[in-house]
């Protein structure tokens, strides 16, 4: 069976493509299961995602297709939500209560800094990699233990500008996939670093084998921005699974956890 759980939709306002078009793409290439997960409505940085206004509309058109396209594909619903340990009120109930399939939590921040968007890639010259790297690892293991995701998102995306975490830091990557596997949250192989400067799917082979050692649970994702992203790099994130010693990953309805062969 083949899983991809985190796509998103034009409604993000940097993405392109119908949501229509995204399913169709997905049963060309054979998906079962097909989940979007488009950036949560927040009142911080709009720019980049769908305002509440728009949530109702993105959850009936969802619904809808998952309707019309039953006998073909499964499609579910959910969102990928920021965390940021210092503005937890930023977590909206209302969207905590919606009855999604799932919650994708993900860090975009150290404080404001937006580090994986292009437009504030001058930032790095000014940081330490290492505190940088200790800070992000320190917000994906509270994120991991809020209970409030299902899966934790591109867990080194740090990394995306070529700033892999150093040697050092391997003892907070341990803790935290530890604290993901007393929690029972799932990590994610996410193909999106294959696009980028890393060139390199999230997580790495070194993290993910240490996930396997412990126990973590994962998903698959394409991070599909448009159409043609849909799918992409899954066979080389499952064999790359395969080779550490996965052969089961996860799925969620009503968040619930639905293990599968692949």
């Amino acid at each position: 069976m083949r899983v991809d759980l985190h796509n998103h939709t034009y409604l993000c306002k940097h993405a392109s493509g119908t949501i229509e078009s995204y399913v169709l793409q997905a049963i060309e290439k054979g998906i079962d299961i097909f989940g979007f997960s488009c950036h949560n409505p927040m009142d911080y940085d709009e720019k980049y995602r769908m305002g509440f206004e728009e949530f109702d509309g993105y959850t009936k058109e969802v619904l809808r297709l998952k309707q019309k396209y039953q006998d073909k594909i499964e499609i579910l619903l959910a969102l990928e939500m920021d965390f940021l340990p210092h503005r937890m009120e930023l977590l909206d109930k209302r969207l905590l209560d919606t009855p999604l399939d799932y919650l994708i939590g993900s860090v975009h921040f150290l404080d404001d800094w937006g580090f994986d968007n292009p437009e504030f890639i001058g930032e790095y010259k000014k940081r330490n990699m290492r505190e940088c790297w200790m800070e992000y690892l320190e917000c994906i293991k509270k994120m991991a233990e809020s209970k409030l995701f299902q899966i934790v998102g591109h867990f080194d995306l740090l990394k995306v500008f070529n700033h892999t975490p150093p040697k050092e830091v391997f003892f907070k990557i341990q803790e935290v996939l530890q604290v993901l596997a007393q929690n029972q949250v799932a990590l994610e192989i996410n193909a999106s670093g294959l696009r980028k400067p890393i060139g390199e799917q999230y997580p790495s082979r070194e993290i993910l084998q240490e996930a396997y050692n412990l126990g973590v649970y994962i998903t698959f994702g394409s991070d599909a921005h448009q159409q043609e992203h849909v799918g992409f790099g899954y066979e080389t994130c499952r064999q790359l699974a395969q080779s550490v010693g996965y052969h089961q990953a996860v799925f969620f309805r009503n968040k619930k956890r639905f293990v599968y062969d692949f």
